[in-house]
């Protein structure tokens, strides 16, 4: 039995009445506030956005609608001077949607224009239609898109040709299984557990492959960690982090717990399959490449990877092209700046700053949702590498120091990441700089 029943929306509404919905009963008007909010909350967009969008539209109806929102459920009351009318809704899941938060977005911009002398029974048609958008791409694309992503940034953490072979391979079976769990509606733990392992075994099979016909070195092994960087929860990592800056607790803490359940998941899992499969964490092969040659390759992968986890994130292919420039510029800056001894929180707080501003500059031009080019273009900069070494090294009594190590340095670039977002929001956009 399913534990999550429907919201039979069209009910709240008389299908015959011709009863516009400005003029409609707060019951009516109250409905299409709720679900609005409940479809932008599905698309992964944090609580400040839905707030906001909920309060435009309660400001052209005439109402006033106050919102408690985490990371499944609202609970909002709209009041229209005279009465009042409170509801709790609930997803039954999260996921991350950003062709639909686009299409959203815009009927937002544009309820003013084109909706307000529609009824209420017509406004949720248009809902319902854009409800119906689902994933763009079958889980064979998404498996490719997470199998360019991580084969990318294999490279970009310091591994070479046959790390990348074999952390392709891996991640791309590993996130299409995934996806297909995740649309037969099987629990979080499972699907995480699942397709990191199978991400993990596929990489450990196809390195004994090549090590046995080809004698490749046994030190290759290191980018087995590489292959199960698509589960790194980006979007709920870095929209809590917003959320909190603008004091929505309940939201960035329930969305920065289930960021860590889903860390804790798949490293734990990871560290059960290196034991099995007898791999080890060991640093990767050192490159010697020309720094103008690096360069180019570290601006293609950047490029490459953050155009991945867009796809992942169910992007058009414009938004994550655009996505893809921003990080290719950004990380590249981090990485450069890295190498200069720079320390990597600042490097990353540097990094998210620079790619912030990129978006704003784009979003100006092209009206795409902010959040959808710029999360993915600093997802790339979550150090799941040195989550994962902490992880597998506190296991270990003799490494826990170390592990302690990679805990901190982790937790620096993870608070750094949506700091430089938020200065660059603060800098571009005057409504982020209050708590109204």
């Amino acid at each position: 039995m399913n534990n999550h029943m429907e919201i039979p929306w069209h009910e709240y509404t008389n299908k015959d009445s011709k009863v516009k919905i400005e003029n409609a009963s707060l019951t009516e008007k109250s409905s299409i506030i709720g679900r609005i909010g409940l479809m932008l909350l599905a698309c992964g967009t944090g609580a400040w956005r839905v707030r906001s969008s909920m309060n435009t539209i309660a400001s052209e109806l005439n109402i006033t609608c106050i919102a408690d929102i985490g990371l499944t459920n609202i609970s909002y009351t709209c009041i229209d001077g005279i009465e009042s009318h409170a509801q709790s809704l609930s997803l039954h899941n999260t996921s991350v949607n950003t062709s639909k938060l686009a299409r959203m977005e815009d009927f937002v911009y544009h309820f003013k224009d084109e909706c307000k002398t529609c009824t209420c029974n017509e406004i949720h048609n248009q809902l319902d239609q854009i409800e119906s958008i689902h994933s763009s791409y079958s889980p064979i694309i998404l498996g490719l898109a997470a199998a360019l992503a991580c084969s990318c940034f294999t490279f970009l953490l310091g591994g070479g040709p046959i790390e990348m072979l074999c952390a392709f391979v891996g991640a791309g079976l590993g996130n299409a299984l995934r996806m297909k769990l995740i649309k037969h509606n099987y629990t979080l733990f499972l699907n995480v557990a699942a397709s990191v392992s199978l991400a993990c075994l596929v990489y450990a099979l196809l390195f004994n492959f090549l090590e046995t016909y080809f004698g490749i070195s046994t030190q290759h092994e290191a980018g087995y960690i590489c292959s199960m960087l698509f589960i790194i929860p980006g979007f709920p990592f870095i929209t809590s982090g917003i959320d909190l800056a603008k004091l929505d607790l309940r939201s960035g803490l329930e969305r920065l717990a289930y960021a860590i359940i889903i860390i804790l998941a798949a490293t734990l899992t990871a560290w059960i399959c290196a034991l099995v499969l007898h791999l080890q964490p060991v640093d990767f092969v050192k490159l010697h490449i020309p720094t103008s040659t690096k360069l180019l390759l570290r601006l293609l992968t950047s490029f490459g990877g953050v155009f991945g986890f867009s796809i992942m994130f169910n992007s058009s292919k414009k938004i994550a092209a655009s996505a893809g420039c921003i990080g290719a510029i950004a990380n590249t800056l981090r990485l450069t700046l890295v190498d200069l001894s720079l320390p990597a929180a600042a490097a990353a707080f540097i990094g998210a700053l620079a790619a912030g501003l990129l978006a704003s500059m784009i979003k100006g031009n092209t009206g795409y949702p902010r959040i959808a080019i710029t999360v993915p273009s600093i997802v790339i900069m979550v150090p799941g590498l040195y989550m994962y070494r902490a992880i597998y090294n506190l296991e270990l009594t003799s490494t826990m120091y170390i592990g302690a190590n990679w805990l901190i340095q982790s937790l620096l670039i993870v608070l750094a990441l949506p700091m430089g977002l938020i200065f660059a929001r603060i800098l571009t956009d005057p409504s982020f700089r209050y708590c109204t």
